[in-house]
């Protein structure tokens, strides 16, 4: 479904300012795969989001999504392979507009403008039944703005319409970690939900190393734009926060140290 071959892309190239951010990362995801990220701070975790995303072109290397090499497609034509939440709440939805306006937007993405009427009747019984599954009261509130949603309830809908229109693949970039542990635990509840039940490909970043081992089928760790370690299957459900540790300075020959990551 996703393959990154050996790809690179290196930052301000032949500056004081020079970063290497992918060096040689190869990586290929399974149809149905549910796969955490995780790594330290320049591990190249948001990186490679953003190359397979077309945020930015890479320097070398091929990137395919079901079977279409996208690589020299701009982010607006990969946008039709891709559903994607961000880290910040306000991205994704349009805060002046209401519930309903933003599914219907979300709905129609990709299909031609034309004259037509505004929300039917259908759509806003379909759009109430999506919102219900979310077990958050949003569905008695079509109308409200959006900009008047907490950080969680406007993160789960920015999940719902990032996901109604079941993407080739899903891409999550530490779409919990702006909010409280209680919102983000009920976030990733939904996100488990949706992903199952349309068994969307996806790939998640985190710094919550607790949750990169509850969540998903798959687990990597970045270091140095590549990977240095895919735990899978029976081996992941048996990982501990202290096995991944200890994994990890086993594959790398240092200590993990980052503040930025949250250990358990």
């Amino acid at each position: 479904m996703l393959e990154v071959k050996n790809i690179y892309k290196t930052f301000n190239p032949g500056t004081i300012n020079e970063k290497i951010a992918l060096n040689g990362l190869s990586l290929k995801l399974n149809e149905g795969d549910f796969v955490t990220v995780i790594g330290g701070n320049g591990a190249g975790k948001s990186t490679l989001l953003n190359a397979v995303a077309g945020v930015w072109p890479v320097d070398e290397g091929q990137i395919v999504i079901d079977g279409t090499d996208v690589t020299k497609l701009s982010e607006h034509k990969r946008a039709a392979y891709l559903g994607r939440v961000f880290q910040d709440p306000m991205t994704g939805t349009a805060a002046t507009m209401g519930i309903e306006e933003n599914l219907a937007l979300a709905r129609r993405r990709g299909t031609k403008r034309g004259l037509r009427k505004g929300i039917t009747q259908q759509e806003r019984e379909e759009y109430k039944e999506l919102l219900k599954v979310l077990g958050l009261g949003l569905e008695n509130r079509l109308t409200s703005k959006v900009g008047l949603l907490s950080g969680g309830q406007r993160q789960a809908l920015t999940l719902l319409m990032a996901t109604l229109k079941k993407p080739k693949l899903l891409l999550l970039d530490e779409h919990t970690a702006a909010l409280d542990p209680k919102t983000a635990s009920k976030v990733l509840e939904i996100t488990d939900m949706i992903v199952n039940r349309d068994h969307l490909t996806t790939l998640m970043i985190t710094h919550n190393m607790k949750d990169a081992i509850a969540h998903g089928n798959r687990l990597i760790m970045l270091m140095d734009g590549k990977v240095i370690l895919d735990i899978q299957g029976e081996e992941k459900k048996k990982l501990t926060v202290k096995n991944l540790l200890d994994k990890f300075e086993q594959a790398s020959g240092e200590e993990f140290s980052n503040d930025a990551a949250i250990l358990g």
